[in-house]
């Protein structure tokens, strides 16, 4: 599939009664990096989650693609070309590395493999090895590689760099940045490490209370001191 554009219209969503976003509006034009930045707590996983079709929804629109996909069901998101690699990496623990990646090849040939195996080496390495064999980094490789496998026009990914060795940090940001020059594919980042994404991303917003406190370019986030430290909790940027 091409990427896809992803328009998001006042939307607020939640848990049960509890809402944690609320009047969220967003647009990702087609092949962009959209960095989603913000302290803990300030609805980035929920976001991702919601566009995914995980939460409830209380009002607002979205889009993909031009398509109304509001009401559609996240298997629905997915068969439409939704990609999501949440934060609990979700691996079939009992099953090989390629037994893995082989539920997200679908229908597409096998020797697809090999373009996974050549996005994380590592995991060619690790082919025969268990999901719960794996390290945290491999294991973070392993759920992006699946999701990728599908052919998403726009890839969801929640902090995909937590908790992992630098190294392994520059192996998976490489791999996104290689996806991203393709144009095949639209993708939102949510990230701690705040350099990583900007360099990353060319656009930015950033969640304050479930809401859109602001938005603009990494360059621009760069310059604003006070946002980035009154939003960000961190005192600069480099």
């Amino acid at each position: 599939m091409p990427a896809l554009s992803l328009e998001v219209e006042n939307l607020s969503a939640g848990y049960g009664p509890t809402r944690v976003l609320e009047g969220i509006s967003f647009t990702v034009p087609a092949g962009a990096r959209l960095a989603v930045l913000g302290r803990n707590g300030m609805g980035k996983t929920t976001l991702l989650a919601t566009l995914a079709g995980q939460t409830r929804r209380y009002q607002g629109q979205i889009h993909l693609g031009g398509s109304d996909v509001t009401a559609a069901p996240s298997a629905m998101r997915a068969h439409r070309g939704l990609g999501y690699v949440p934060q609990t990496r979700c691996v079939f623990p009992t099953l090989t590395v390629e037994e893995n990646l082989f539920v997200g090849l679908k229908a597409r040939s096998k020797t697809a493999l090999e373009e996974a195996y050549a996005m994380f080496p590592r995991l060619k390495e690790r082919r025969r090895n268990l999901g719960n064999q794996l390290s945290g980094g491999e294991q973070q490789m392993l759920s992006t590689a699946r999701t990728i496998l599908g052919r998403p026009s726009v890839l969801l990914l929640d902090e995909p760099l937590e908790g992992l060795a630098p190294v392994i940090c520059e192996e998976l940001m490489a791999a996104f940045t290689e996806l991203a020059k393709s144009g095949d594919m639209t993708i939102l980042l949510v990230e701690q490490r705040i350099q990583s994404a900007l360099d990353f991303a060319d656009r930015v917003i950033i969640l304050e209370r479930g809401r859109v406190a602001w938005t603009g370019t990494p360059s621009d986030l760069s310059k604003d001191h006070e946002a980035v430290e009154s939003l960000l909790g961190v005192g600069g940027l480099h």
